[in-house]
C-alpha cells in the first residue's frame, strides 16, 4: 500500500470540523449561502485593516533580500524582541528575544515543543473537552494522550482526577485558555491549584513535567475577565500562541513559543526547539507576516472584540431563552451547547435539516454537546434564530 499504516488512524478520524465546513459549502450551493447557517469553523470574521496597511508599508520600505531571505530559525531578532517586550509590559515578565521562538502558528509551535521533549511512551495529559488534534500532535512523536474527564457542571479543570492520573510517565500537561470549545476561562485560583499539584508530583516522582499553555484566544475575553499568564504560576511552563484570532489572520500561520529562563535546562530546550523548528520542515516562520505583526504590536493593534461580544450576547441569550443548556463563554468565540438527545450526532443531523451546521462534542472528547462557532455576522445569527427555535420545539425544549 502507498499510504503508511501510521497515517490511517488520522485518515479515519479526519476532522469533523472540516467535514462540516465542506457540508456547508455543499448546502450553500443548493439553497443559497444566505439560507445556510454555518457555525462549524472557528474562522475569524472581524477584519483588522491595519494588517493590510502594514503589509503595504513593509513591502515598500524593507530591503527585498532581507524581507524575503533566510534568517535565524528562531525568527527575526527584532520581532522576537518586540514580542518579548510586549509580554513584559502586559504581564510583568522578564523575557528577552532568546525566550521567543517564532512559529508557523500555534499548531506548529505545539509540534515543536512535543518533538523537543517527548520520548516514546511519554504521557501528555489533556483536559476534556479539548482540541482533538492535540492527540495527533502527541502521537507524531510516539507519545500517549491521557484524558481527564470533562466537568460538565462548570467545565473547569477536574483537578481530583488529574491528581489521580498524573504519574511518573507524565511528561507534559496541556491547557487551553480561553478554552476551545467551551469559551470558559480558567481563573487564577484554578491555575494556581493546577501548578501546586504539578510541583507536588514532580517531587514525588523525581521528574520534570512541562505545562504547555495553548493560548490562541488569549485576547478574546469579555467583560473584564482576566486570562492568567501561566508562566507566573509554574516554573516549567511553555506558552504556545497564535495571532490567528487577535489579528484575524489564520491563513498566515504565524505564532510563537515562549520558553522562559525558569524552565529547567532552558538553554538546552531553547536550542532543541529551534532545531526542531527546522527539522520539522518549517525552517522559520513566514518573514513578511513576522514584520507585519511587529508593527501591529508597536501600534497597539488588535481585533475589535465588540463584534464577538455582541454575537455572544445575542446567541447565548436566545438559545437559553429557547430552552437550550449552554456553558456561558467568557472568552474565545464558541458556545458549547448540551444536546437535547443523548446522541449529539443525531442532533447535528436534525439541525442540518434546518440548514444549521455545528460540530459534535465527540470531536472534542465530550459527547452529548455541540460546538457553535459564533464568529459570523450578527445578521447571520439573527437569520438563524427561527431555525434554532424550530429545533427547540422539535425536541420539546421551548419554554
Amino acid at each position: 500500500m502507498m499510504v503508511s499504516e501510521r497515517m490511517r488512524p488520522y485518515m479515519e478520524n479526519n476532522s469533523a470540523i472540516r467535514a462540516m465546513f465542506e457540508e456547508g459549502k455543499r448546502l450553500a450551493a443548493i439553497y443559497g449561502r444566505e439560507n445556510v447557517y454555518d457555525f462549524s469553523l472557528g474562522n475569524p470574521n472581524v477584519p483588522v485593516p491595519e494588517v493590510n496597511e502594514a503589509i503595504r508599508e513593509i513591502i515598500d520600505e524593507e530591503d527585498f533580500n532581507v524581507l524575503h531571505g533566510y534568517m535565524s530559525n528562531a525568527g527575526f531578532e527584532d520581532v522576537r524582541e518586540t514580542v518579548a517586550g510586549s509580554l513584559n509590559k502586559r504581564f510583568g515578565t522578564a523575557f528577552s528575544a532568546r525566550n521567543i521562538l517564532m512559529t508557523v502558528g500555534a499548531a506548529s509551535g505545539l509540534n515543536v515543543i512535543f518533538k523537543s521533549i517527548l520520548n516514546p511512551g511519554d504521557e501528555v495529559i489533556v483536559f476534556a473537552p479539548y482540541f482533538v488534534e492535540y492527540g495527533g500532535y502527541v502521537r507524531n512523536y510516539d507519545g500517549r494522550i491521557v484524558e481527564i474527564s470533562p466537568n460538565t457542571e462548570t467545565f473547569m479543570l477536574d483537578l481530583e482526577e488529574f491528581r489521580e492520573k498524573i504519574n511518573g510517565k507524565t511528561k507534559a500537561v496541556i491547557i487551553n485558555n480561553p478554552n476551545n470549545p467551551t469559551g470558559v476561562v480558567y481563573p487564577e485560583e484554578v491555575i494556581q491549584a493546577l501548578a501546586d499539584i504539578m510541583r507536588e508530583k514532580e517531587q514525588e516522582f523525581g521528574t520534570s513535567i512541562v505545562l504547555v499553555s495553548d493560548e490562541p484566544y488569549r485576547e478574546l475575553a469579555y467583560g473584564g475577565v482576566e486570562v492568567p499568564f501561566v508562566t507566573k504560576y509554574y516554573h516549567n511552563t511553555v506558552v504556545a500562541y497564535s495571532y490567528s484570532k487577535s489579528l484575524s489572520v489564520p491563513g498566515e500561520r504565524i505564532g510563537y513559543l515562549v520558553i522562559p529562563d525558569e524552565v529547567e535546562h532552558s538553554g538546552e530546550l531553547i536550542t532543541a526547539a529551534t532545531i526542531a523548528n527546522r527539522v520539522l520542515g518549517c525552517v522559520n516562520a513566514p518573514s513578511l507576516i513576522q514584520k507585519v505583526l511587529k508593527r501591529c504590536i508597536e501600534r497597539g493593534i488588535s481585533v475589535d472584540l465588540e463584534t464577538y461580544e455582541k454575537n455572544r450576547n445575542l446567541i447565548y441569550s436566545r438559545l437559553t431563552e429557547y430552552g437550550f443548556t449552554c456553558a456561558k463563554p467568557d472568552g474565545a468565540f464558541y458556545l458549547f451547547v448540551k444536546s437535547p438527545t443523548a446522541d449529539e450526532k443525531e442532533f447535528c443531523e436534525a439541525a442540518k435539516r434546518h440548514h444549521v451546521l455545528f460540530v459534535p462534542g465527540s470531536s472534542f472528547a465530550c459527547p452529548g454537546y455541540v460546538r457553535i462557532a459564533y464568529c459570523v455576522s450578527y445578521e447571520q445569527i439573527e437569520r438563524s434564530l427561527p431555525a434554532f427555535r424550530a429545533l427547540a420545539e422539535e425536541y420539546g425544549l421551548s419554554r
